[in-house]
């Protein structure tokens, strides 16, 4: 085995027309099944020639050949031994450190959160800057000039970029590449990601920030090898990700999951959605905020009588969230509240899902016991027993960055897809 790797960027292992013209039918099935091995352990991590000829059916020779084929490219590296089972304690295969970067997008409604990952998703830099999410502003170039400056930080260029995934609030469609509640200037005629692709010169995925913590739970998270699941993030709006029968399920139109917009209150406030009475009125970030300034405003008694005008104008839930902790009773009764509200929502979820886990993750998740206690409360109330006896209510453990991982995974499931489909149109 070569002392020095023939290549260290996975870009330079990737194919394309001319180079899939070059070698022959056998060398492409070859190529097809490191593909996959490499996908595979960008999604686990570390696996032996056993789990390798195990997961992909191949025989022992077979796998111990690609594997070292992956050595002598430079893409993989032993990682030691793994645990044995009456014998040798078997090699361990990886990703080489830093054979590959990704840029992930988090756009929530204030704020915007840039990191850099390697291929064994580890942050290596992470940023996040004030901004409204808006129908109007200049999103592509502002998150292009916002990534040069992360680059610069990690001494990282653009070309050992993969792609970048982004994350955002609103109707998205990760098919059409568009954002059909917010940054509707930025797409017409062209969609939203081809702006992003055309400016980054790299592969863009778009897609809905709840659906993106939702992949992040079904790859390494709570979701990880079950079948039904629903994970519900709590922001400042509400959102929701369905694993069905094993799978991410969208919906036709790739909307599905619009959970915060279902109608609880005939005569509600209105919603920015348009309509009135939706539960995000009464159950998210935007209403533990609304309810909490109100209640100041008549008189409550609490430590966030301390803020100053300018601190309670930008009340955030995390502030909120921490006068709970601190046994602030008013926090709590609120906290109370909207998690009684989400109860009912989730009641009805669980009479349509049937899901063995509801994962809550985002901001609010933060105040655990004070909104999963009325959650359980609610659910009790409003669910048929023999359908909540069988579904577990969890917070996230991936903490606050999900949706971070999640756009990490979405644009490099959709780069091998890719590659995949461009050998297989290749093979007779």
């Amino acid at each position: 085995m070569p002392t020095q790797p023939m290549s260290k960027y996975l870009n330079d292992f990737f194919i394309d027309e001319e180079k899939i013209a070059q070698i022959n039918n056998v060398e492409r099935k070859k190529f097809l099944q490191k593909l996959k091995i490499i996908k595979h352990l960008f999604l686990n991590g570390e696996t032996s020639n056993a789990e390798v000829c195990q997961r992909f059916n191949v025989s022992l020779p077979t796998s111990m050949s690609l594997l070292n084929q992956l050595l002598e490219e430079g893409i993989l590296v032993k990682k030691g031994r793994g645990k044995s089972e009456g014998g040798r304690k078997p090699d361990l295969y990886g990703l080489v450190e830093n054979s590959f970067f990704v840029v992930s997008i988090h756009i929530e409604r204030f704020s915007i959160k840039l990191a850099l990952l390697d291929n064994n998703h580890t942050i290596i830099v992470q940023n996040s800057w004030s901004k409204d999410i808006s129908t109007e502003n200049n999103i592509v170039d502002q998150l292009y000039e916002w990534t040069e400056i992360l680059l610069k930080e990690a001494n990282v260029k653009l070309s050992q970029v993969m792609g970048v995934g982004i994350s955002m609030p609103g109707l998205v469609s990760a098919e059409a590449g568009k954002n059909f509640s917010y940054y509707l200037s930025e797409q017409e005629p062209e969609s939203l990601q081809d702006k992003f692709e055309d400016k980054f010169k790299t592969p863009v995925a778009l897609l809905n920030d709840a659906k993106s913590s939702c992949l992040a739970e079904f790859r390494f998270g709570g979701a990880r090898n079950k079948n039904n699941v629903l994970v519900i993030s709590m922001d400042w709006g509400i959102g929701l990700g369905i694993i069905m029968g094993g799978k991410m399920h969208s919906g036709e139109s790739g909307f599905a999951g619009e959970f915060g917009h279902i109608p609880m209150n005939e005569d509600g406030l209105l919603c920015h959605c348009g309509k009135r009475g939706c539960l995000e009125t009464e159950a998210s970030g935007l209403a533990l905020v609304r309810k909490t300034k109100e209640g100041l405003e008549a008189g409550q008694t609490s430590v966030l009588n301390n803020l100053n005008k300018e601190e309670l104008q930008k009340l955030e839930p995390e502030t909120i969230i921490e006068a709970a902790n601190k046994g602030d009773q008013f926090a709590i009764n609120t906290l109370s509240e909207i998690g009684i509200n989400l109860g009912k929502g989730i009641a009805i979820l669980v009479q349509i899902f049937n899901p063995e886990l509801i994962i809550l993750e985002g901001k609010i998740s933060q105040a655990r016991q004070f909104i999963t206690t009325p959650i359980q409360q609610s659910m009790n109330t409003y669910c048929m027993m023999q359908l909540k006896e069988r579904t577990t209510l969890e917070l996230s453990k991936l903490g606050d960055n999900s949706s971070i991982y999640g756009g990490t995974i979405a644009v490099m499931d959709n780069i091998f897809k890719d590659q995949v489909n461009l050998v297989k149109s290749h093979i007779s």
